[in-house]
C-alpha cells in the first residue's frame, strides 16, 4: 500500500511541476532554504550544548558569577552596558549576587532564524550562564540562579532591551518565567539632594512631586544647583547608589514576570516583535490612549 501511494503522489507531483515550472521552483527553493535552516539551527544547538558554564570567559558579557553555590540563593542581574555592569559588579553582595553585562540591544529572536540567534554572543553568554539549555533539552534542575533579574534603564531603550530579553526567555526558556524565576528590576528615575539630610530617590514623576512637597513641608532644603537629577541611564549611577535603589534585598523594587495567560502572551510578543507591520500599527491604535510613559 505505501508503494502504491508514493508511486501515485511522485507521479501526480512530476506532473504539476512540469506543468508549472515557475510554482515548482519556488516550492524546491523553499524545501532547500527550510532544510539548510535545520541543519544550521542543528549545528548551532551542538555548539550552544557544548559551552560549559565554565566557558563565560572569551565571550563580549562577563560573567561576574557569585561565591554561593546554591542556585535557591543566588541571583544574576542581566545588565545592560558595560558600565552599568561595572558598577553593579563593584555594589553588588557578591556573596549571592552574579552580574551578565551585556553590549547593546541582542538580537530579535521573533524575527531571526534560529541558527543566527544561537550565535550570538549574547545570547549563548546568556543561555550558558543560566544552564539549563533550551527548547525540548530545557532542563530546569540544572538552573543555576533561581533569580533571574533583567536590568536596564529606565526608558523606552531601556523597555525595548527588556522586551527583547524577555522575548528570548519566553521562546527559548519558557518554564523559566512560567516558574516566577524572572524579574525586572526597577531602576529609579530621580534623586533629590537635600542640604543636610540624606538624598532621597524617586521611581516616577508622582513620586519625586511627593517627596518635594512633604520634604518641602518638613523644613528641608532642597540643593539649588543639583537638587533634582534625572537618571538618563543606569551608566549614571556609582556603584553605591545601584546597591541601594536596585540591588539591595530590602529596598530594591522588583516586578515578578508571569505567565498568567500562555497563549495572550506569545500573540503579544507576536506583535510587537514580530514582522507583521500591520497588527503592531493596529495594537499601537487600540491601546495608544493606554500609554502611560513616554520618554522624549
Amino acid at each position: 500500500m505505501k508503494s502504491f501511494v508514493q508511486k501515485v503522489c511522485n507521479e501526480q507531483l512530476t506532473h504539476w511541476f512540469e506543468a508549472n515550472p515557475a510554482d515548482a521552483k519556488t516550492v524546491v527553493n523553499k524545501a532547500v532554504s527550510s532544510a539548510q535552516a535545520r541543519i544550521a539551527a542543528r549545528k548551532a544547538r551542538e555548539l550552544v550544548r557544548r559551552k560549559s558554564a565554565t566557558d563565560l570567559g572569551g565571550l563580549p558579557g562577563k560573567l561576574a558569577d557569585c561565591r554561593s553555590t546554591d542556585p535557591r540563593k543566588s541571583e544574576l542581574y542581566v545588565v545592560e552596558g558595560d558600565s552599568a555592569g561595572g558598577s553593579a559588579k563593584s555594589g553588588r553582595d557578591s556573596m549571592f549576587q552574579a552580574i551578565l553585562p551585556l553590549r547593546g540591544k541582542i538580537i530579535n529572536v521573533e524575527k531571526a532564524r534560529i541558527d543566527r540567534v544561537l550565535k550570538n554572543t549574547e545570547v549563548q553568554a546568556i543561555i550558558t550562564a543560566l544552564g539549563t539549555g533550551i527548547h525540548d533539552e530545557f532542563d530546569i534542575a540544572r538552573l543555576r540562579y533561581h533569580k533571574i533579574v533583567l536590568m536596564a534603564d529606565a526608558d523606552v531603550d531601556g523597555q525595548h532591551i527588556s522586551t527583547l530579553l524577555l522575548t528570548l526567555l519566553f521562546r527559548f526558556m519558557r518554564p523559566l518565567i512560567e516558574n516566577g524565576h524572572v524579574f525586572l528590576a526597577q531602576p529609579p528615575l530621580y534623586k533629590l539632594k537635600w542640604q543636610r539630610s540624606d538624598p532621597e530617590f524617586a521611581y516616577s514623576d508622582r513620586e519625586r512631586d511627593g517627596l518635594l512637597e512633604a520634604g518641602l513641608k518638613a523644613g528641608k532644603k532642597i540643593n539649588k544647583e543639583d537638587g533634582i537629577q534625572r537618571y538618563k541611564g543606569l551608566g549614571e549611577m556609582d556603584a553605591k547608589e545601584l546597591w541601594e535603589t536596585t540591588m539591595d534585598p530590602s529596598v530594591r523594587v522588583l516586578r515578578q514576570v508571569t505567565l498568567d495567560d500562555a497563549a495572550a502572551a506569545d500573540e503579544l510578543f507576536s506583535i510587537l516583535m514580530g514582522e507583521d507591520v500591520d497588527a503592531r500599527r493596529s495594537f499601537i491604535t487600540r491601546n495608544a490612549k493606554d500609554v502611560r510613559f513616554l520618554d522624549v
